[in-house]
């Protein structure tokens, strides 16, 4: 007999509901394994009785920690202050649906120039790891396929390639590409200026760009080289990048910028150059960051669905860990408009 003290066990539970101990665990698990009537009995006797999962005792019968890690691989600023806020928005929906799965979160940042893929193949830190975060996608492949080799659960944020090593969960970047591109040859404009990487280095910026040009070639024209320029996801890159585009003298009546960052700060170089948005010419970002609405102007963009994004990294790498066959995902991508546009 249980004493009014002590603590239900899941021993209690399936004496209660006239299951076995394996049963209680199996709903507790989240297995479909389990008919709905049972799982019902038993969930409902779990919140009667109070009952805890004693943390402790479950990973030393499964060899699991609980626990998954996020890196986050961010070019470090002066100051070290900067995280892009695209991956805030994803952070906060990653870290709401570790909670709700009983998960600890561990988050460590990250250079990929360093030896991050190598430090956790011994490691009981964490059952599998969560990778976000931009860069030189042909240095990074390396470093995933050494992960696939040496059995790590993994799953990360990005383009969904043909040939990339592990499972990604990624937005349609060519189609939110189209879409900024359509957006922009239907109000009239022709001479579209691209700021952001446009190669197989950087896949995410390479589809937006292929996207947009899709679109153009619908109507005869295409992007140009001249007005290309390459641009990390920061404000300062994209302030930069249209300083660069103005100088070589090209003719643009619109930009659409790889990021939403990029975008602002151009929008701040257009300005300084006596230019106006959207009188004299449209920019179009991508991303949707929370700032976007503030621009000035308000800033047109592609939305992707952070929300969604993190919920789903976090199902697929748990999905791993319990040896499940797990494939890449590729999110819809939407337009939202706004004044720097004109429409």
């Amino acid at each position: 007999m249980r004493t009014r003290r002590s603590k239900a066990t899941s021993l209690d539970i399936a004496h209660r509901a006239g299951v076995s101990q394996a049963t209680v665990s199996r709903v507790l698990s989240g297995s479909p394994l389990v008919n709905a009537e049972t799982r019902k009995r038993v969930e409902a006797l779990v919140r009667e009785m109070n009952y805890k999962v004693d943390r402790h005792a479950s990973s030393l019968r499964t060899q699991r920690s609980g626990t998954l890690a996020l890196l986050l691989f961010e070019d470090p600023t002066p100051d070290e202050s900067h995280i892009n806020p695209f991956f805030l928005s994803m952070l906060g929906s990653i870290t709401r649906a570790c909670a709700r799965e009983g998960q600890d979160l561990l988050i460590s940042f990250q250079q990929l120039s360093d030896d991050w893929h190598a430090d956790y193949e011994d490691s009981m830190k964490a059952d599998g790891l969560i990778l976000l975060g931009y860069g030189d996608y042909l240095a990074y492949k390396g470093k995933l396929e050494k992960l696939v080799a040496q059995g790590t659960r993994f799953v990360r944020w990005g383009a969904v390639l043909p040939d990339q090593p592990g499972v990604s969960i990624g937005c349609d970047n060519f189609s939110g590409g189209r879409l900024a591109g359509e957006h922009l040859v239907g109000l009239g404009h022709r001479r579209i200026a691209f700021l952001g990487g446009a190669s197989s280095h950087c896949p995410e910026f390479f589809d937006r760009f292929r996207g947009c040009d899709a679109a153009l070639r619908e109507v005869g024209g295409a992007m140009e080289a001249i007005l290309q320029v390459d641009a990390e996801s920061f404000e300062e890159d994209g302030y930069a990048a249209a300083r660069e585009l103005m100088a070589r003298g090209g003719r643009f009546d619109a930009v659409f910028a790889a990021s939403d960052l990029i975008a602002i700060g151009a929008l701040r170089a257009f300005a300084e150059a006596g230019l106006r948005v959207p009188e004299d010419l449209a920019v179009v970002g991508f991303d949707d960051i929370p700032m976007a609405r503030f621009a000035s102007p308000p800033l047109t963009t592609v939305f992707q669905d952070t929300k969604r994004a993190g919920e789903l990294l976090v199902e697929t790498l748990l999905r791993q860990i319990l040896g499940e066959t797990t494939e890449s995902i590729t999110l819809p991508a939407s337009l939202v408009v706004r004044r720097s546009s004109g429409s």
